[in-house]
């Protein structure tokens, strides 16, 4: 990787579940770093974000409920009547049938979930046919056929009981829209008639020169910059992307800023006339939106990714201890005493840490390795140094990194604070990458991005990276990181 050095700098604690360890205060200018929850006003910071989690948490509630029931009801089945239930709710959810919805129809539901029912139940079934006589499959299936019909009931009662509630204003969300044309006029007036979508719009935000007709049915809140302050300021937990005045590029970074105080965005396609294909279905009256899926950044996943980082961390150490020492004395053999080397690197939020590294040469002075872009060419690098670069060996010493909560073991590779400061003011979305800890390896790395490549293309997979995080996307980066260091692609 670009620059060796050292630079050395007081330690302190930074909070968010990503990074548990040390770091340093960020002398990274803030204009730079992207807004995140841990950067809100105290007002607001700590403050649980609305959701629609009641509504799917009810519906898997009755639907445990009903499918207990059926078991219950046939205890000489139950071994069957438990994997039965267990696969149905397993698929249901793969299936996206515990999704927080807005339209909610017994009917749409019906043909996912009833081929759901069936194929879990002929599994169990083929299987149970294997072990038992044909009296007791005949049995099993007429239980089974008890459970299919109880999750269909289960089901038609939790949509009512959630329409209801939606209906009764009981869980009302309170919904600034983004535009002012017609198309908010319409959604305003739609979810004005019909209270069981849950959303109760209370104003919108656009352009303030636009000439626009939303003034007769909900209030202006300010102009499209004001969009995170209205939020918070009128305790709003929902967004709706309508028809606003705005390049794509700009109402980008809106919503991301938005991000920090709302996880319930909505957004109306451009060609909203015809039908799209996303997943599952969602609309308002007869216009489709689409969920706008927020980075998660926290979390029972981000918790597990934690726990993963530290144990792999220790297991390489533990494994890894031979080639260390190796890359240890080949690196005092080549370049002399101070085989590591420590230099300062912007983690998540703008603190800074300082990352470990095998030395592949030594830097004339220190304002070399801060504002020296790359040395992959250096005459000064020993053969040595070139091998630990070109199989990224030199990158072993950051396992210690990983294992502190500097860094994980998959983000956006850290970069120093003089090219932060550079890189974050000639491209828009280079600061959103702080968003997560840095990583020893990532997907722009392992897309070809590594050296003397396009920063805005470094970006763009980093912010992808994240916005898309899965367990396992991160799997499929470190699997394709270790056929790069077998095949020696680093640089």
């Amino acid at each position: 990787m670009p620059g060796d050095g050292i630079r050395i700098g007081r330690q302190v604690n930074p909070t968010g579940p990503w990074n548990s360890a040390t770091a340093v205060a960020p002398a990274v200018s803030p204009r730079y770093i992207a807004a995140t929850p841990e950067s809100l006003s105290p007002d607001t910071a700590g403050k649980p974000l609305a959701s629609f989690a009641p509504s799917w948490a009810l519906t898997l509630s009755v639907d445990l409920s009903f499918l207990s029931l059926a078991i219950f009801c046939f205890p000489s089945f139950f071994p069957g009547l438990s994997v039965t239930a267990a696969l149905i709710l397993a698929l249901n959810a793969a299936g996206g049938l515990y999704r927080p919805r807005l339209h909610l129809s017994l009917l749409d539901d019906l043909p996912r979930l009833v081929g759901r029912l069936l194929i879990a139940t002929a599994l169990v079934s083929t299987i149970f046919a294997v072990w038992y006589d044909d009296i007791a499959i005949d049995g099993f299936l007429r239980a089974s056929a008890v459970l299919i019909v109880l999750c269909v009931l289960g089901r038609a009662l939790s949509t009512w009981t959630i329409r209801t509630i939606r209906r009764r204003g009981l869980a009302s969300h309170r919904t600034i829209l983004v535009g002012g044309g017609r198309l908010a006029v319409e959604l305003a007036q739609v979810l004005a008639r019909h209270p069981q979508y849950g959303l109760r719009a209370i104003g919108y935000v656009d352009a303030i020169d636009r000439t626009t007709v939303m003034a007769a049915s909900v209030p202006c809140l300010g102009d499209l910059s004001d969009l995170s302050g209205a939020l918070r300021s009128n305790r709003a937990s929902t967004l709706i992307i309508a028809d606003p005045v705005t390049s794509d590029m700009l109402l980008t970074e809106l919503l991301r800023d938005a991000l920090s105080a709302t996880r319930n965005i909505f957004i109306v396609p451009r060609v909203h006339s015809f039908h799209t294909q996303t997943g599952l279905p969602d609309h308002i009256g007869a216009i489709p939106v689409m969920r706008i899926r927020p980075p998660v950044l926290s979390g029972w996943q981000c918790l597990l990714k934690r726990t993963i980082d530290i144990v792999v961390s220790l297991l390489a150490m533990a494994l890894l201890a031979p080639v260390f020492l190796l890359c240890a004395l080949g690196v005092r053999f080549e370049g002399g005493p101070g085989v590591l080397f420590r230099q300062e690197r912007v983690g998540r939020n703008g603190r800074l840490f300082h990352i470990l590294k095998f030395r592949s040469l030594r830097p004339v002075d220190e304002l070399e390795s801060e504002t020296r872009w790359s040395v992959a060419q250096d005459t000064r690098m020993g053969r040595f140094g070139r091998f630990l670069r070109r199989t990224s060996l030199d990158e072993i010493p950051q396992l210690y990194n990983i294992l502190r909560g500097d860094m994980t073991l998959v983000g956006p590779r850290p970069e120093r604070p003089f090219f932060v400061e550079r890189f974050s003011s000639e491209y828009q979305d280079y600061s959103w990458r702080h968003r997560v800890p840095a990583g020893l390896t990532g997907l722009a790395q392992v897309s070809g991005l590594r050296g003397d490549t396009p920063i805005a293309d470094r970006a763009r997979f980093d912010n992808y990276y994240i916005e898309n995080w899965s367990l396992w996307l991160d799997f499929k980066i470190v699997v394709r990181t270790l056929r790069e260091v077998v095949s020696g692609g680093g640089h």
